[in-house]
């Protein structure tokens, strides 16, 4: 594994782990909001053995990647870091995008002439995703605004909102996505802004953050329509995010895209049960995007 600073748009810098030989087809992985590179580092591990050459980024505001001073953060705007970011490589890669990367990923292609990437995996997020789902998730990412005593008490938080996954008895490995300040509390690596930012957010305007909402999913349905590459939606069995009806309107508008529903899990699949997801993932490459 090798750690590497990527160019992004508007000048930010982002940070990367390559995985495995480069002359090799490449996987792009995008994590969620909320998370960081190291989300993904089971599953790069295994696919890289498998042959392929994976790229596991941070999105802007999040590990160790530069924070917008502007706080650009919608989806067009990580979007744009990944059209940068995809100039690296010589052919297109296949592209994992889970919630947030998912929705940079379609926001890129909607705006983009030719195909961005060999294939596309979106994790637990489709353009008709629960609103009520959304709004847990933007609770859980702007609650704790002053951060944790400690790492056992953040470890109680995180459990409290994923209830169907076991409590780690060391929560030292929170350290990936908590960081210490000279206070001795410990706080979210990613900018707060990435969430107070969204429309309506601080003045709890419910109709302005709903039309917010709104004009994500009609960016993410045109360019799932601009998307004709395959598809696979990966979605967490247990989600409250992406429901058996946020699917079947998926299966409408892409009829031909593929789907996998992974019991047991919530939004946070790879996380929940790594082993179910990498291989639907891996499955899905070997026949779109097979490693040599």
């Amino acid at each position: 594994m090798r750690t590497v600073k990527i160019e992004g748009a508007d000048g930010l810098l982002l940070t990367a782990d390559e995985w495995g030989d480069p002359s090799q087809p490449a996987v792009l992985m995008c994590h969620g909001a909320g998370q960081n590179r190291y989300a993904w580092k089971t599953s790069a591990e295994i696919l890289s053995k498998r042959g392929w050459f994976v790229v596991t980024l941070d999105a802007r505001g999040h590990g160790d990647s530069d924070w917008s001073s502007d706080h650009k953060y919608d989806a067009e705007d990580i979007g744009q870091d990944l059209e940068a970011v995809l100039q690296r490589f010589t052919s297109p890669p296949a592209v994992v995008g889970a919630s947030m990367g998912g929705m940079a990923s379609l926001a890129a292609q909607r705006v983009c002439k030719h195909q961005l990437f060999s294939a596309l995996i979106l994790v637990d997020i489709t353009p008709h995703f629960d609103a009520k789902g959304a709004r847990k998730v933007i609770g859980f990412m702007s609650g704790n605004p002053d951060g944790f005593s400690s790492l056992d008490e953040a470890a109680d938080v995180i459990s409290a909102y994923n209830p169907h996954r076991e409590r780690p008895a060391d929560p030292s490995g929170l350290t990936r996505v908590l960081q210490q300040r000279p206070d001795g509390r410990w706080t979210w690596k990613w900018d707060p802004a990435y969430v107070t930012s969204k429309p309506g957010f601080k003045a709890g305007d419910e109709a302005a953050l709903a039309s917010h909402m709104e004009r994500v999913s009609r960016t993410m349905t045109e360019g799932m329509l601009a998307t004709t590459v395959p598809i696979l939606l990966v979605r967490g069995g247990q989600s409250d995010l992406v429901t058996p009806e946020s699917v079947r309107e998926f299966q409408r508008l892409v009829p031909e895209a593929e789907f996998v529903d992974v019991a047991g899990t919530g939004h946070m699949v790879a996380g929940d049960d790594n082993d179910a997801f990498t291989e639907a993932v891996a499955e899905f490459l070997a026949r779109h995007h097979p490693s040599s």
